[in-house]
Formats: C-alpha cells, sequence, structure tokens
C-alpha cells in the first residue's frame, strides 16, 4: 500500500509519500481502507517529534473515515464492509490502517467519509470543551482565538447553538467571512486591533465568561486580561508556543 511516512522528525519535508507493507489485523483489530484522512495540528507536533507516538518509521495521521476491509479474531463491534470513522489511532495518512475495533464509530448513511473523517477529532474536542470545561450557558459572552480554523468554527457553531455571545480572532478578512459565516458575533482582526482593548470597550469593561485559547505564548496575557470576575481560562493547545510561567497576583 501507499503511504505517508516519516523516518526523521522535522519540517514538511520529512513526509515521503511511498509503498509500505499492508497491515494485518491482530486480536481485536479491524483493518480500514481510508477514504478520508482528517489533517490537524497534533500531526504537526508528531512531525517533528514534540507529541509521543509510535517508533520511526512512521506513519502520521490520527483522524479517518472508510470501509472496513479486514477483521481480526475476537471483533464483534464491526464487520467487513461497514462505515466507520475514527480518531486517536496513528496512521490514517495511508491507504490502509490497523485500528483497535473499539475506537470504530460506525458512519451513519448521511455522513459522507470527508465529513466524517474532518468533524470527529475536532468535534468531540469543541463539544467537550464547551459543554464541560466550561459549560457554556445562554447570554454567556467568550473569546474563540483562532475562530476561522477547525476548531474556531466547531466552537463557534457550538456555543452559538447554547445561547453563546462569540468574540472570535482572526488575522485576515478572508478568515474574519469564514467566522462570521460560522455565526460569530463580534469577529477581531489581531493584526490590526489589540483583541483585550476591543472586548474590553465592548462589554463595557465588564470581560467574558471564558477565553477558549488553542493558541498560547501570543495571546495568553491578553486572554487573561480579558477575563471577567471568576471567568475561565480555557488553555486546549499551544500553536505559537506554551505560555510564560503565571504569577497568581494576576488571577485576583
Amino acid at each position: 500500500m501507499k503511504a505517508v511516512q516519516i523516518t526523521e522528525f522535522g519540517g514538511p519535508e520529512v513526509m515521503k509519500y511511498q509503498d509500505v507493507a499492508d497491515p494485518t489485523p491482530g486480536e481485536g483489530e479491524a483493518v480500514v481502507e481510508i477514504q478520508a484522512a482528517g489533517v490537524n495540528f497534533t500531526d504537526v507536533y508528531s512531525r517533528q517529534g514534540v507529541n509521543p507516538g509510535p517508533p520511526l518509521p512512521r506513519i502520521i495521521g490520527v483522524e479517518g473515515a472508510g470501509v472496513v476491509k479486514d477483521i481480526g479474531p475476537g471483533v464483534t463491534e464491526v464487520k467487513i464492509g461497514d462505515d466507520v470513522t475514527y480518531c486517536t489511532a496513528p496512521g490514517t495518512y495511508a491507504e490502509l490502517a490497523i485500528v483497535p475495533a473499539w475506537r470504530l464509530m460506525k458512519r451513519p448513511s448521511g455522513v459522507d467519509a470527508k465529513a466524517g473523517a474532518a468533524a470527529i477529532l475536532q468535534g468531540m474536542t469543541a463539544h467537550y470543551l464547551c459543554h464541560s470545561t466550561y459549560a457554556v450557558q445562554k447570554g454567556d459572552r467568550v473569546i474563540v482565538h483562532a475562530g476561522a480554523g477547525g476548531m474556531g468554527l466547531l466552537l463557534t457553531q457550538m456555543i452559538k447553538k447554547l445561547g453563546g455571545f462569540v468574540f472570535s480572532t482572526v488575522s485576515t478578512e478572508e478568515k474574519a467571512e469564514l467566522s462570521k459565516e460560522a455565526g460569530a458575533d463580534h469577529v477581531i482582526l489581531y493584526t490590526q486591533q489589540d483583541f483585550a482593548e476591543e472586548v474590553k470597550k465592548a462589554t463595557n469593561g465588564e470581560g467574558v465568561r471564558a477565553v477558549y485559547d488553542g493558541v498560547g505564548k501570543t495571546t495568553f496575557n491578553q486572554s487573561i486580561s480579558s477575563l471577567g470576575r471568576r471567568g475561565h481560562m480555557v488553555l486546549y493547545g499551544a500553536a505559537s508556543g506554551a505560555p510564560d510561567p503565571v504569577s497568581p497576583g494576576i488571577l485576583g
């Protein structure tokens, strides 16, 4: 089969599209013929060696959808021919992938492979962030950073369903339009505006109930200053690097 494999850590140039051996399922495993693979920032971390993962050589990608082609002994969750989707099992940048059968979810007939692959990892993450990490209530004002990215678009839609008001930060006019289409109420171009100041103005100095931040270092301090009393800082990623240590005094 063909797969995108890395034999060393580094930039995009270390990804090689090449022939590798077809996988054989073991106990409790299934072979999925991949029809679509999601692309996530965690794949960049895997390629760079930041995140732990399988030993090198490594097939990257952790989110996919396709059809069950083969099953190993003891598999009862799926059968050959089932349309499935899954995440957090490595190796989706390939024609075939080995997956623990218990991780597979049967894909409804109305959901095609592309939608199934694109929405599962970020969709579940967005769901627990706004339903559990900080459960958005009707009327809550929140900030969603990188509002035109995969996570940002999904978070915005879910928060709007819950009745929240979304401040979205983006870098370009084109991304601003995407964010608005997803339902963002107030889109801020952080390349032209100080988002913390804009939020303070728009809330009459009250700030927001929560900030959903997957950017990290470059947004963290301003995000903290944008919070209202007893607000929640939800840091779920660090695309720009890890934030600097925080003095407890600024949380008062």
